[in-house]
């Protein structure tokens, strides 16, 4: 019996696998366990309710063509929703204490880190930033699962499966962005609940200044009256013992009295050497989401977003042949658009390639590289499914000839060569060849928006190989 669910899975996934992408059939099908199989029914195990209703809403169709494919067209899929067996320790508590800093003391009378000694304040600053939204977080495939598992967090904190909801990745994807922007919405939605977010670093100096003036007791209690804690870069919190040792006790207060914990990252919690296992034990308590680097579109979508915010005004292809040469940091990426704006002001100048060129330079040091005949030659010819020898050839074969005249259309336009010198390069042709050529792609681009459409291809294609050669 276990043997036959688990075969039938195994045949299911193998249909998944074809139609979702790796990170998605990652997170959602891979812990997923064939229990059982009864007749048409077959029962799979899934690690929690939250992730049972996701499977329900985003992958019913797939689930249901996938388990028919196998046990035919009363086929049917159920559902074995894993428990905990220690709810003590998993389980957060339903009640909430009338007094949450648990001696019957008013909220007022706890010190609050944030405020400056002698100045009462009875609110918690949330220390977020209102620029940090939703809105102005750019949603693509490298950040899905992350921007979804926020929302839900702030719709309801505290009351889903993902706490705490841990977000790792490189330096300049979004961590901080997307832990502050489920703070400010559930703020603009939920006055009653109180946030706060911390830095590490600050968090571990307002434990040194606690233990200074001998006020840790009330340090733990302030932040045990918090309704959603975001700790920003949880991995420089390694090799401080003490400081883990506080924080442990602050994260089993909130989670067991069902508050919301969001964490932030370089790495995922099992590559966080220097932390208590204790620790990495609970950050895996929730849900784990990675950020990536941006896709094209993604990158393009942030520049455009941004430079209405800015109020800017950025010719389309400059935010094209930015988004293709710098790839893997958002911060970057709008750091050259506001270089790039300055630089035009300050100097007045025009805002183009060759500016966008120079302020990447700074930036990205692959984008040195510069376009050369024979790179152009290259990429025609692989995109054409032909020889590069069949550029340079004397043939009036209607493909080869437009190939041939495109690529000297693209090495006029994107290089400093002569007219004389391309038409070297293709054979030996001369300078009224090439401009024949030029005039003739231009024509074509005019009357054809399928071939126009070709040609801007080849020219990203290009703009991608300065990034990446």
């Amino acid at each position: 019996m276990v043997k036959d669910c688990n075969i039938v899975w195994g045949n299911c996934l193998q249909t998944i696998r074809e139609n979702v992408n790796p990170q998605s059939y990652k997170t959602w099908f891979e812990p997923i366990k064939p229990v059982g199989l009864d007749g048409q029914a077959l029962t799979i195990q899934v690690p929690n309710k939250f992730f049972y209703e996701w499977l329900e809403e985003h992958y019913v169709g797939l689930l249901k063509k996938s388990v028919r494919n196998q046990l035919g067209d009363d086929g049917r899929l159920e559902y074995q929703i894993l428990l905990r067996t220690d709810e003590s320790q998993y389980k957060p508590a339903n009640g909430r204490r009338e007094s949450r800093n648990g001696n019957g003391s008013d909220q007022s009378e706890i010190k609050n880190p944030f405020v400056i000694p002698g100045i009462k304040k009875l609110k918690v600053d949330p220390q977020l930033n209102p620029k940090y939204t939703f809105e102005a977080y750019i949603e693509g495939d490298c950040n899905r699962l992350a921007r979804s598992a926020g929302v839900a967090v702030a719709r309801k904190p505290g009351g889903t499966a993902f706490n705490p909801l841990v977000i790792y990745g490189e330096v300049g994807l979004g961590k901080t962005h997307l832990a502050q922007a489920i703070g400010n919405q559930i703020i603009s939605e939920q006055e009653n609940k109180s946030v706060l977010y911390v830095s590490s670093e600050k968090f571990t100096n307002q434990i040194i200044q606690a233990i200074k003036n001998n006020a840790i007791n009330d340090f733990v209690n302030f932040y045990q009256m918090v309704d959603v804690l975001i700790v920003d870069d949880i991995q420089f919190l390694a090799n401080k013992v003490k400081t883990q040792e506080i924080f442990f006790h602050i994260f089993n207060q909130l989670h067991q009295s069902g508050r919301q914990l969001i964490l932030t990252s370089d790495r995922p919690p099992k590559d966080l050497d220097g932390m208590q296992e204790r620790l990495i034990s609970r950050f895996k308590w929730g849900l784990t989401a990675d950020l990536q680097a941006p896709d094209l579109e993604t990158r393009m979508a942030i520049l455009e977003s941004k430079m209405v915010d800015e109020g800017l005004d950025v010719p389309s292809n400059v935010l094209e042949f930015i988004s293709y040469n710098v790839q893997n940091n958002i911060r970057e990426l709008e750091g050259v658009l506001i270089s790039i704006i300055a630089q035009a002001s300050l100097n007045r100048r025009e805002i183009d390639i060759d500016l966008a060129r120079e302020v990447i330079q700074k930036f990205v040091s692959q984008i040195s590289k510069q376009v050369t005949v024979e790179t152009i030659k290259e990429l025609v010819a692989e995109y054409f499914d032909m020889p590069v020898e069949k550029l340079q050839s004397k043939t009036r074969k209607r493909s080869i000839v437009i190939a041939r005249q495109l690529s000297m259309f693209l090495a006029k336009k994107l290089t400093n060569q002569s007219l004389k010198a391309i038409g070297a390069k293709f054979g030996g042709r001369d300078h009224s060849t090439v401009i024949y050529s030029c005039n003739a792609v231009q024509d074509l681009m005019d009357t054809d928006a399928i071939f126009k459409d070709t040609v801007q291809e080849l020219e990203k294609k290009l703009s991608l190989s300065l990034a990446t050669g």
